[in-house]
């Protein structure tokens, strides 16, 4: 009788599942991503947040994606992350995803079979084999939050789109602190941050707030 063959993974994945792939001595950088619907298929988006070798904040990434599903605003997430690394020559990345369909189908473990996906799956194939070194992962959601949240975030206030240059602003004149760029909620007349703030008391801040435009 003869026995039944495993699915290969593709050429693009290979790096995916390769435990010998060298990592480069640069280091790697790290992008979580995620999707999110509010209705599966519904209003979506997607988030991807990537960090250095030294664990430096490079990019914060949110965009609307219009009536999709969340499979479809994962690989969106996987796309735009992996557009990023290609256009910034960024050559070893690890990304991170709470959505085991995505990985394992990136991984040649599951077989792409929705006709909205395999377009989007060839793509990512394609941009994966363009760097030296990658590999994805999955990881439980509460360890994806910064993605979770920003992809949230664009569900209610709009596209987020921020980089390193912009996140290091020059010191404010006449103190020694530089300013710092973070995400807030604002709700009920209080802004709440949505990342951990390291102050002394009495700190003072000074608050530049981007207000999205009414749909």
């Amino acid at each position: 009788m003869r026995r039944p063959t495993k699915p290969q993974a593709p050429e693009g994945a290979r790096l995916f599942s390769d435990p010998h792939s060298t990592v480069p001595a640069s280091g790697v950088h790290i992008a979580q991503i995620d999707g999110a619907s509010r209705g599966n298929p519904g209003p979506a988006a997607y988030a991807v947040v990537i960090r250095d070798p030294a664990g430096e904040l490079v990019l914060e990434l949110a965009k609307r994606i219009g009536r999709e599903t969340n499979n479809v605003a994962e690989y969106y997430a996987l796309l735009a992350a992996l557009d990023y690394a290609t256009s910034q020559g960024i050559g070893a990345l690890r990304i991170r995803s709470d959505s085991e369909l995505l990985v394992r189908q990136m991984q040649g473990r599951y077989k792409v079979k929705s006709a909205d996906l395999k377009p989007l799956y060839e793509r990512a194939s394609k941009l994966a084999r363009q760097l030296v070194y990658l590999s994805i992962e999955h990881v439980p959601r509460e360890q994806n939050r910064d993605a979770d949240a920003l992809a949230n975030i664009a569900l209610d206030s709009g596209n987020v789109s921020t980089e390193r240059d912009a996140l290091k602003k020059a010191p404010v004149r006449g103190s020694r602190s530089a300013v710092r760029r973070i995400r807030a909620r604002f709700e009920k007349g209080v802004f709440t941050p949505l990342e951990p703030l390291e102050l002394t008391e009495g700190s003072d801040l000074v608050v530049d707030v981007h207000i999205p435009p009414r749909e």
